[in-house]
């Protein structure tokens, strides 16, 4: 019952917003919506964590819930609650025709997010999956912008074609499943038959998985929709595309990955890895010249979702569980960057680095937030992602991948100085006038975002509660670990 709980909550305040008019209750009931969809999502993480099989089943083979899939399902659910309570001071100015659309198509991406880590079944999850384009896309396009607009249609674009690719692998992988006479075709039935499928469709499937899907996360080459619709969306829009979305299609990856191992001559890791150090590499590299702080963050996802790619690619325990934190810690800090920059788009009117200088003078709160979120999402300690990508590291040097390890250094160390002169310009730099006047105020609620979404940011770099790091082993060991 909680599972269908979970994901018939957003779909029913979907239609309601709809019909309602009221700009107050469209947002009055997506914020409550999304505490009720936190409770719900903790209490089935928890039940996981203490059920002896590790298994929550709402209907078998169909929906149900285990620790890789619960980890991305409280992701979704924690920034769906920070997102829907920015959205209220930022979408109060907007004309209400356009504020009920956004709340009724914000409510279906969501819907759509929560459905994937919760079905079973490959081929729905692929269905799911472009569910989640459908949505996202008409709120990429929101603004209603010649930017807007373009971004939007690139998005749709690369993302479809990735889709016609990904279904062809999953239809690949059916077919093998059959012939291998799997039970019933969800994740557990593949893995059950893994050894006996056919190693060349099997390899075939996961070639154009990797590839269909890679277009939806953004991997290198495949990224260039990326920037530009996660600049140009909404910033509880940016939020969520960038801190979840990006993470609810990779889990899809991993959940393929136990079953591929099984074949050893498919070496799925030495794809997974390749894929997540050129997306790193180029990420890095990118990140020096960007000259939009939201496109800094979105090129920011590139690197971070190659560098998730690449621990998965080393394989082993200590590798895996990186992994997930990495997962984690990316998700809370970069939705927390997005608000940042949303909170600075509403006070500076402009998207543009080099027009914002001497921000600590004139906006303290907004400057200290922007510091946090680059140091955080740089990597610097004490922060959660410079310990999971210490783990990734030490976890590549311990099974004696010394290259991949040394590349990941280099490319990280690149990643970070870029992102570090950019915010540390922005923070402190000499003001030269012009584009740094204020010509606006941040709204109650976006402070409020910040201060809340800022504190998991903060935390989960000196202390990992017990029940979530119990999470993330289990998660770890769905993988492989």
């Amino acid at each position: 019952m909680i599972l269908l709980a979970i994901v018939t909550i957003p779909l029913a305040v979907a239609v309601l917003s709809a019909f309602f008019r009221s700009q107050r209750l469209a947002s009055a009931m997506t914020f409550m919506a999304a505490v009720a969809i936190l409770g719900l999502s903790a209490g089935a993480a928890l039940n996981i964590i203490t059920s002896p099989n590790h298994l929550l089943v709402a209907i078998p083979h169909w929906l149900a819930l285990d620790a890789l899939s619960a980890v991305i399902l409280l992701l979704v659910a924690v920034v769906n609650l920070t997102a829907a309570l920015f959205s209220m001071g930022y979408m109060h100015f907007r004309d209400p025709g356009g504020v009920r659309r956004y709340y009724l198509n914000y409510n279906l991406f969501v819907f759509s997010m929560l459905l994937v880590p919760l079905i079973q079944e490959p081929s729905l999850v692929w269905v799911a999956v472009e569910l989640t384009t459908v949505f996202s896309v008409l709120l990429v396009g929101f603004e209603d912008t010649q930017e807007a607009l373009e971004a939007a249609w690139k998005y749709v674009v690369l993302t479809i074609m990735g889709a016609a690719i990904a279904l062809f692998g999953f239809l690949m992988l059916y077919w093998a499943a059959r012939q291998a006479d799997v039970p019933h075709h969800t994740w557990s039935g593949l893995l059950a038959v893994a050894p006996q499928m056919s190693p060349v469709l099997l390899k075939a499937a996961f070639v154009f998985i990797l590839v269909g899907l890679g277009a939806k996360i953004g991997l290198v080459p495949l990224h260039t929709w990326l920037p530009d619709a996660h600049s140009q969306a909404p910033t509880p829009v940016c939020a969520l595309l960038s801190g979840v979305e990006t993470t609810t299609v990779l889990y899809v990856i991993l959940r393929l990955l136990p079953v591929v191992s099984q074949a050893p001559a498919i070496h799925a890791h030495t794809w997974i890895l390749a894929f997540g150090l050129i997306s790193v590499g180029t990420a890095a590299f990118l990140l020096i010249n960007v000259r939009d702080y939201k496109r800094l963050f979105a090129f920011s996802t590139v690197e971070h979702m190659g560098i998730i790619m690449a621990a998965a690619g080393l394989g082993g325990a200590s590798a895996h569980a990186a992994a997930m934190l990495q997962i984690i810690a990316h998700s809370f800090t970069k939705s927390f960057c997005f608000y940042t920059a949303g909170g600075l788009l509403l006070e500076m009117r402009t998207r543009d680095i080099s027009s914002v200088r001497g921000l600590i003078r004139r906006e303290p709160f907004t400057a200290s937030a922007l510091l946090l979120g680059g140091l955080a999402i740089a990597g610097a300690p004490p922060f959660a992602l410079f310990l999971s990508e210490f783990s990734i590291l030490r976890a590549g040097l311990n099974r004696g991948q010394y290259l991949a390890a040394g590349l990941l250094v280099i490319f990280i160390a690149i990643a970070f100085s870029a992102i570090m002169n950019h915010i540390s310009r922005m923070v402190f730099g000499p003001d030269e006038g012009g584009g740094s006047l204020r010509s606006g105020s941040l709204p109650l609620s976006c402070k409020i975002t910040l201060i809340i979404a800022a504190i998991p940011v903060i935390v989960l770099g000196i202390y990992i509660p017990g029940a979530l790091q119990k999470l993330i082993a289990l998660a770890a060991a769905v993988i492989g670990g």
